[in-house]
């Protein structure tokens, strides 16, 4: 008896899973069939009320109970698809944003090995000559490191000022580097330095306008930093008056990864414009939402 007994049990329950799993293939059919189909589904339904094979209550009852559940079930079906799709957005921003993140923290990892051994060998220089001008050079190559070295674990925005701390010990040593084929120019308003500003990016612009814009030229040239704020935008500027636009124009991959970051960032609220100006050069700007962090310390 109690194996008769658990045998119509398991009987049982194997007709409601099949019953249950029929129900829900009825049910995802009704989200997927177009509607088109499911009116010829329902005229045939009634075709077929004319004959003893259906009566006309129960063509009715299938036409009224699909109909119903076709707007249950088409409801259902888009969430699904707008849900899948959403996942399928949020999976590739995600590995593009990884992707991109994993780039950066590349180039902020790396400290351009030229530009140490060169600096390391103009201080062993000055070292015998200029013993002055060495420790000078010695001290903003420390500086740099300094302000370097936390933007490499960073994964956050930093601020303007440590940006431009940053730039101004660069720019003495390519200054002590290149003498006088090298003029500054810095004009940050000091009520900008605490607005949040992504690390790395004016370092990048500014190497970019020594490599390509002035180191190129014979007699050097000119750099010019200048921060300013409309409206709700921060834009930081890095002009020179180089080999001019075309010289690199096209973006390598320094440019590339400032541009898909803030395009991560911030949306379409960001962007990296390279212009050129009348008086020639280049000119590269980063525009962003001002941000300003009083609790910041540039």
């Amino acid at each position: 008896m109690a194996n008769r007994a658990r045998g119509v049990l398991s009987f049982v329950g194997e007709i409601g899973e099949t019953a249950s799993a029929m129900w829900w293939s009825f049910f995802d059919w009704l989200a997927q069939v177009p509607l088109r189909q499911l009116v010829v589904t329902w005229v045939l339904a009634f075709l077929l009320a004319a004959t003893p094979a259906l009566h006309p209550e129960q063509a009715a009852f299938f036409v009224l109970l699909s109909a119903g559940l076709k707007i249950l079930a088409g409801g259902k079906r888009k969430a699904e698809i707008e849900a899948r799709e959403a996942a399928v957005e949020a999976g590739n921003e995600s590995l593009e944003r990884r992707l991109v993140e994993a780039q950066m923290s590349a180039l902020q990892a790396q400290v351009e090995p030229h530009f140490l051994f060169n600096t390391l060998a103009l201080i062993g220089q000055l070292i015998e000559t200029d013993p002055p001008e060495a420790a000078k050079i010695h001290t903003h190559l420390i500086e740099y490191l300094r302000a370097t070295l936390p933007q490499m674990r960073s994964r956050g925005n930093g601020t303007l000022g440590r940006q431009i701390q940053m730039a101004r010990s660069y720019l003495a040593i390519m200054q002590a580097r290149m003498k006088s084929r090298l003029a500054v120019s810095l004009d940050v308003p000091p009520e900008l330095e605490s607005a949040t500003f992504p690390p790395m990016m004016l370092q990048i612009l500014i190497e970019n306008s020594i490599k390509h814009g002035l180191e190129p030229k014979v007699e050097g040239g000119r750099i010019d930093i200048r921060a300013s704020v409309s409206g709700s935008v921060l834009q930081v500027d890095v002009q020179d008056d180089g080999v001019g636009f075309n010289a690199y124009a096209g973006d390598g991959v320094g440019l590339t990864n400032v541009r898909e970051r803030l395009k991560l960032m911030y949306g379409t609220r960001a962007q990296l414009l390279i212009e050129q100006p009348m008086d020639g050069g280049c000119r590269a700007s980063i525009c962003i939402p001002f941000a300003p962090d009083i609790f910041a310390k540039p």
